[in-house]
């Protein structure tokens, strides 16, 4: 079939891309690459991808784009499925013949209230969608494609048999040709990563149990697949041939470390190759392992710290101890090794204490950036299960405001909602308006031009984000 992969137009700045752990607005200008539909669209012979947000598109500048496909896929999530519908129903008044379906880890949990939503929507993906658009592409009766939920030629909603995870992972083709032919990679943005950059997984799956965190248990999994070296090397090869003036590669593995081994390996022969990468990393890498990774070229880790109270890290099943995050820091800080933390405020068990403590935490651990997000209960996860059964929030609520910013959704009897969304702003301020970071932050701007006029663009961002904010609480 003619098919279209489609991330649809939504707020303003709002980074929806699939490989986003919150879809939503950022801090400060921040796109990640929409991996998750570039993949079948790798699939699909003759495909077109168009990312819309990324690209500043609005319905009129793609609706063009619909008129004679066959088949259109969007990717959709909890925050922006409203939307995403909407563009559905567009799309449905446009082509009245398309067969239209809906990707993503909200569809996937809530197949049935999805299709509910609208009928302009003809089928949801569940689970691993790679090979299901395939077969829907290449013809095949929607009655027997395995790992997905459609509407019947009579209205009847039918669930159709889960579909296997793929184990071998080098079975599926490369992102990157797609990113080449249909996206534009200066539009990309990380506010840790350098620009331009290019990001892929080599690896689906995470073996940690992190009651907050969708992927894996809506789409992933817990059982971490992986390419091979060779396949993944291949990738990178082909990545700096085809984007010479790329900065950066990052590696969007939900963990790249878990698997120590593995990840030594790559970082060696990564090292041969003289690039420069980054990827999302636990809290526990041994020494050993981070010396390799930084001999291989290896320049940030995404670390997700999330607090900096014991028990709350025991709440939300970190498998992380203060202890080794400390001692973990400390040894990339030795190395070279920059860091991205991460930490979430909200979560089961915080109390004006405990975020005291994860703020203090931030400022011992000194990471490079931070990103401070608000507990999200998505559905799917087990955070969202406990969340509704202890009544700590209004499941029927938006998870962002009408700017696409995020709400403090959780709201406990000692601490409510209001109060956890105004400790983001103090937690960032406190973080960053500290001599010895502004230190930091002007003499990085000093050393390059180019980060000059990037840092001051985001230090105007940052302050617009924090008067939104401000106007929304």
């Amino acid at each position: 079939m003619r098919s279209l992969f489609l991330q649809g137009p939504s707020f303003d700045g709002y980074d929806g891309g699939a490989g986003a752990r919150y879809q939503m607005k950022r801090e400060v200008k921040s796109f990640w690459y929409p991996t998750w539909l570039a993949q079948p669209a790798a699939l699909v012979e003759g495909s077109r991808l168009i990312d819309a947000p990324a690209h500043d598109l609005s319905w009129d500048d793609i609706a063009h784009e619909v008129d004679d496909r066959e088949l259109i896929v969007l990717h959709t999530s909890t925050p922006s499925f409203r939307q995403d519908i909407h563009t559905a129903e567009l799309i449905r008044a446009r082509n009245p013949t398309a067969l239209i379906g809906l990707i993503g880890a909200k569809v996937a949990v809530e197949p049935d209230a999805s299709l509910a939503a609208s009928t302009a929507v003809d089928f949801v993906c569940r689970n691993e969608f790679d090979f299901t658009i395939k077969d829907i592409a290449d013809g095949m009766p929607l009655a027997q494609v395995a790992g997905i939920t459609f509407r019947d030629t009579d209205g009847t909603i039918v669930r159709n048999l889960d579909r296997p995870v793929i184990e071998n992972m080098d079975t599926l083709p490369w992102v990157t040709p797609v990113y080449k032919r249909d996206l534009d990679h200066t539009k990309y943005f990380g506010g840790y990563l350098l620009h331009p950059y290019i990001s892929f997984y080599t690896g689906r799956g995470c073996k940690s149990r992190c009651t907050f965190c969708l992927w894996p248990q809506t789409v992933g999994g817990h059982n971490y697949r992986t390419r091979s070296i060779e396949n993944v090397v291949e990738e990178v090869k082909y990545t700096m041939a085809t984007w010479p003036d790329v900065k950066e590669i990052f590696f969007d593995d939900d963990t790249l470390t878990d698997n120590a081994p593995r990840v030594e390996a790559l970082a060696r022969e990564l090292g041969k190759l003289g690039v420069t990468w980054s990827c999302n990393a636990k809290a526990n890498v041994p020494r050993k392992t981070l010396e390799i990774m930084k001999a291989g070229g290896l320049r940030l880790l995404l670390v997700g710290y999330e607090s900096g109270n014991q028990q709350i890290l025991i709440n939300i099943k970190k498998g992380l101890r203060t202890d080794v995050a400390r001692q973990f820091t400390k040894d990339c800080h030795d190395l070279g090794i920059v860091i991205h933390g991460t930490f979430i405020l909200g979560l089961p068990g915080e109390t004006k204490e405990t975020i005291e403590e994860t703020i203090e935490y931030a400022k011992e651990l000194n990471p490079h950036t931070i990103q401070v997000s608000l507990a999200a209960p998505y559905p799917g996860t087990f955070l969202y299960k406990q969340a509704t059964a202890n009544g700590w929030f209004d499941s029927t609520s938006d998870l962002l405001t009408d700017g696409g910013e995020q709400i403090a959704q959780l709201s406990y009897p000692h601490l409510p909602a209001p109060v956890i969304f105004d400790a983001v702003e103090d937690f960032y301020r406190r973080y960053y308006f500290r001599f010895s970071k502004i230190k930091d932050i002007v003499w990085e701007m000093l050393r390059d031009w180019n980060m000059m006029k990037r840092r001051l663009r985001e230090g105007l961002e940052f302050f617009e984000f924090l008067r939104h904010r401000k106007e929304a609480a």
